[in-house]
């Protein structure tokens, strides 16, 4: 299938990884690029030790990285670093791209900026992007509150000619047809592809992902206070609702005064795979994920008439 996406980034299929931090790792990138997309590690809070090693397991495989504009803020040398291994692309969500964009340009890779706003869109027009994502609300982790059905038309119209990816709940091929038909060139998956083998996570989280669907998804501020990260408050995270987040839901100011205590509780349970505490980043397209695949199969049934 060729589109404005595909013939952007040189790839196969319009389909994108969603760089999902601490779950999009080298394999699992390189499987979906070896598929025919692009597939993203991610990058998340910027553990240059552990980029290191997800660039290792990515072996040759062309692939891009992702990473949270405002956490790269406070470590600008990380993206000089990663630049030395020549990804493809460098996605960067949640904050202005203007610093970043000669680097990246100097570098030989490509800019795909993610947005959540039509206003967002247009700035990532203007410093140059190559690929601007869509977010909609439906979409696991962070992000804010408009719907894809109606954010991706108006993204599509602002931005032209610049091809937009849809994301936000496409974990199917009904999903990405839905997306064409909106003016997308292509879509970006993040929870899909969470769900298969090469996806880094807890066997427990996994499972978990196929036994839920996404009315079991809330978005809150909860999980980003627990685990120390300091998210601006255009933000909010969409995870499955589970003991903790029930616990906790509306009395961040009172984890907040006995956030030692609750940060040791949490870290052991995330250590050992307690889905009933820890933060499970989820979208609502669980859905429509039934198994744990191979991300090869996932990008096959995503795209059955290529």
């Amino acid at each position: 299938m060729t589109t404005a996406l595909t013939e952007t980034l040189g790839i196969r299929h319009p389909l994108l990884l969603a760089p999902m931090a601490f779950v999009a790792g080298g394999r699992l990138a390189a499987a979906v690029s070896d598929a025919g997309g692009l597939g993203f590690i991610g990058g998340g809070y910027g553990d240059a030790e552990w980029l290191e090693q997800e660039f290792q397991e990515a072996g040759a495989t062309r692939i891009g990285v992702g990473f949270i504009t405002w956490t790269l803020a406070r470590q600008p040398a990380l993206l000089d670093e990663i630049l030395k291994h020549k990804p493809a692309a460098i996605w960067l969500s949640f904050g202005d791209p203007e610093p970043y964009v000669q680097s990246i340009r100097s570098a030989g890779a490509l800019l795909v900026c993610q947005v959540q706003t039509v206003a967002d869109a247009l700035r990532a027009k203007t410093v140059g992007a190559n690929v601007i994502v869509a977010q909609g609300t439906e979409a696991g982790g962070h992000g804010a509150d408009r719907a894809l059905f109606t954010l991706l038309p108006a993204v599509v119209d602002a931005v032209a000619p610049v091809p937009v990816a849809a994301a936000g709940g496409i974990a199917e091929a009904r999903g990405v047809q839905a997306a064409f038909a909106l003016g997308a060139s292509g879509v970006a998956v993040g929870t899909r592809f969470f769900a298969t083998q090469e996806a880094l996570g807890h066997p427990n989280v996994k499972q978990v992902l196929v036994e839920k669907t996404g009315a079991d998804t809330v978005r809150s501020r909860v999980f980003d206070h627990i685990r120390g990260y300091d998210w601006p408050q255009l933000y909010t995270g969409r995870t499955l609702h589970n003991d903790f987040l029930k616990r906790w839901q509306g009395r961040e100011s009172e984890l907040t005064a006995n956030l030692a205590k609750e940060q040791q509780c949490y870290q052991a349970a995330a250590m050992i795979g307690d889905t009933n505490t820890m933060a499970i980043f989820a979208g609502e397209g669980l859905d429509f994920i039934h198994d744990l695949p191979s991300a090869a199969e996932v990008v096959a049934r995503l795209f059955p008439n290529p």
